[in-house]
């Protein structure tokens, strides 16, 4: 298959940035050029790997556990950085395996995330006037006219900070330091709020044992060594993510290498747009993001652009309700597309819809808006009895001060004591843990 053929041409992509010279320039044009030379990021076996464990959660066989920066930066692409961010999802996800018995899809919401859509093309501060800030991959955060100027030359930047995450990523995932046997270790001077850190390490003795017990009885240690562990993005840029698209030498078929699993947006999800001609070209198992807004109508019309051969792990439905709206606005959708015999995956984003402002002009998020999305989403699939099939989180390993409540009771006034995002708030170490526990007893309890 000829890639120039996959894409329908001519088509409207929302949230594209203003390249200097346009998309067909020619920065643009060396840029997607070397994008095309470049090896893959990951690899379309293991995308398929990932489909067929996307289609056990659609089952309830499996839990999803995705989590993540908001929006990467190049400065933050630290081996420490990117160690606490693996770390905490690991502990998240023993947290939900061991309370709920359940295998858990452990997903980074990390190399690749470097872009972000905005609600304005533009930023005024004062009498000044410039480009918004699309994310490391168009822009800088900087307020100059030259750091906000979009720069193609920074999508290369983007494949190579990528590459040697992922590089990381594997090497902390399946060289030893996910083993099942180290939960101990994870957590040395990492949880701060005595609650949760006792329950954790409870937790990590019990575990122990069960594992030696296992080894005994002849059970190979090694099988706990290392973990499966995917990357996602959000699939925006479309030059990039076209430039990264190989044909598989296994099927014939194009795969996005750019990263295991990619979603689109709410702002990029028109059904004759770009975004959606993109997603549904790709083999990769795809996400798409649902408002309040979205109507059953538009749902299954998404669900029949997107998987309209109804293959088991394709689709993965991201809901981003808000605590206040999702009781009422989730059991329409869910009923309809159960009804319509859509294979989908039901996961819970509760960031997106519980953002506020606060009064000194940070954003910022609720712990406990965030608590109960989930457990409004929990509460929906159990009166329909469909499955929760999992959470979207924006995460970080660091000890920040950007979402307010949690065991560690932070404030409004904490917020700028610790407050690094470039882009959305998000929760730090302790707030994602305690958010595991809460979780997990809804896990539990769902049946």
């Amino acid at each position: 298959m000829n890639l120039d053929s996959v894409f329908t041409p001519g088509l409207v992509a929302a949230q594209q940035p203003q390249w200097p010279g346009g998309p067909d320039g020619e920065p643009v044009t060396k840029a997607v050029n070397t994008l095309k030379k470049l090896p893959p990021l990951v690899f379309a076996g293991e995308c398929d790997n990932l489909k067929e464990r996307i289609a056990e959660a659609q089952e309830g066989r499996a839990f999803w556990l995705q989590g993540g920066d908001c929006a990467e930066t190049f400065a933050a692409a630290t081996a420490d950085s990117i160690r606490d961010r693996i770390k905490t999802i690991l502990q998240m996800a023993a947290v939900l395996q061991y309370f709920a018995s359940l295998p858990v899809i452990k997903v980074g919401r990390m190399a690749g995330q470097f872009a972000k859509p905005r609600s304005k093309d533009d930023e005024t501060r004062g009498d000044v006037t410039l480009p918004a800030y699309r994310g490391d991959a168009v822009n800088d955060l900087e307020f100059t006219l030259e750091a906000r100027t979009p720069n193609p030359d920074r999508l290369v930047q983007v494949y190579h900070t990528s590459a040697a995450t992922l590089n990381l990523v594997r090497a902390f995932t399946q060289g030893g330091f996910a083993d099942l046997r180290q939960v101990h270790e994870w957590n040395k001077g990492f949880a701060k709020d005595p609650r949760f850190a006792t329950q954790y390490e409870q937790m990590a003795t019990e575990l122990g044992r069960a594992l030696d017990f296992m080894a005994s009885a002849g059970v190979d240690p090694e099988a706990f060594k290392t973990v499966d562990f995917y990357s996602s993005h959000e699939a925006l840029i479309l030059e990039y993510e076209k430039a990264l698209t190989r044909i598989d030498s296994r099927t014939g078929l194009p795969y996005d290498v750019s990263g295991h699993f990619v979603w689109i947006g709410e702002r990029t999800r028109q059904l004759d747009g770009a975004h959606m001609d993109f997603a549904a070209k790709i083999q990769n198992p795809i996400g798409i993001k649902l408002g309040p807004k979205t109507s059953p109508e538009d749902a299954l019309a998404l669900i029949a652009k997107l998987n309209p051969n109804n293959e088991p792990g394709r689709l993965t439905l991201i809901t981003r309700m808000g605590a206040g709206a999702i009781r009422e606005k989730l059991p329409p959708l869910v009923k309809a597309i159960t009804d319509s015999g859509a294979k989908v995956l039901w996961v819970c984003d509760p960031m997106h819809g519980n953002t506020y402002e606060a009064p000194s002009g940070y954003k910022t998020r609720k712990f406990d808006d965030v608590l109960d999305e989930v457990r409004g989403f929990f509460e929906v699939h159990k009166a329909l009895g469909t499955h929760p099939g999992g959470i979207h989180i924006e995460l970080t390993g660091d000890d920040v001060t950007e979402c307010v409540g949690g065991g560690e009771m932070i404030s409004e006034e904490d917020l700028a004591t610790r407050y690094e995002t470039a882009c959305d708030p998000r929760l730090n170490h302790t707030q994602s843990l305690e958010l595991a526990f809460l979780v997990a007893q809804m896990l539990r309890d769902r049946k």
